[in-house]
């Protein structure tokens, strides 16, 4: 059972060319800082590929509006440390996120002393998980019996690692010009009200668009600063 599920979600992945050609690209840009945040936050350095499954590494918004890279819910942003309101939206910001997500993981691994379980309920919820586990009476995923999207979860994950570990035994041949890089920005620490986003951004010898293209947190053509907070703003070196 265990290694049907993985081969179809290798198939699945492995012959969606274009958009798996995409994650790897992207994933090149992304991949590293992420995984150097969860290694130094003593997560596993394999749940990088989660935010791969979950998004395709983009600002995407599901039906249940689950936002950005890791896909979260305003209120479980907020719970994990997440400016959610009209103006910023930091589920937006990969890197933001990545650090929420964190704090999930950790609950998660701390509930289910298992980093499989603390992935499966990233995806199910803790409570949706931890029911499943009780009315089953068993504490392993590979026999538990779960939804669909549940239950291909940890093979999904497992079949985009093989894949970015391995991309030329599954056909993506690519070579370094083809993959995105990290872009050369210039940061600005933000204490004061932005009345106008569009204006400060030509200020800054830029313009409103990359202004949003590296900063997808910011929600409106205005940034409101309450006392004591300030936000980095990035644009373009």
């Amino acid at each position: 059972d265990v290694r049907e599920k993985f081969d179809r979600e290798l198939h699945i992945n492995s012959y969606l060319h274009s958009s798996t050609i995409l994650l790897l690209k992207k994933g090149n840009r992304w991949l590293p800082r992420i995984s150097e945040i969860l290694k130094s936050n003593g997560i596993p350095e394999d749940f990088k590929y989660l935010p791969v499954i979950e998004s395709g590494l983009a600002n995407a918004t599901s039906y249940k509006k689950a936002v950005g890279f890791w896909q979260l819910l305003a209120s479980t942003a907020r719970e994990n440390g997440l400016t959610v309101n009209n103006e910023v939206d930091e589920r937006y910001d990969p890197i933001k996120s990545t650090y929420a997500a964190i704090k999930y993981l950790k609950k998660a691994y701390k509930k289910f002393n298992s980093w499989v379980s603390a992935a499966a309920s990233y995806n199910r919820g803790i409570r949706g998980y931890e029911n499943a586990i009780k009315a089953q009476k068993i504490n392993d995923y590979f026999n538990l019996y779960l939804n669909s999207e549940t239950s291909r979860y940890i093979y999904r994950i497992l079949a985009i690692k093989e894949i970015f570990e391995n991309p030329n035994k599954y056909g993506f041949n690519l070579v370094k010009e083809d993959y995105y890089y990290q872009e050369n920005l210039v940061s600005y620490k933000i204490s004061k009200t932005i009345p106008n986003l569009a204006n400060w951004a030509l200020e800054n010898n830029s313009h409103f668009k990359d202004l949003k293209r590296h900063n997808p947190w910011l929600r409106k053509n205005s940034l409101t600063i309450r006392k004591g907070r300030n936000y980095i703003i990035y644009l373009p070196n």
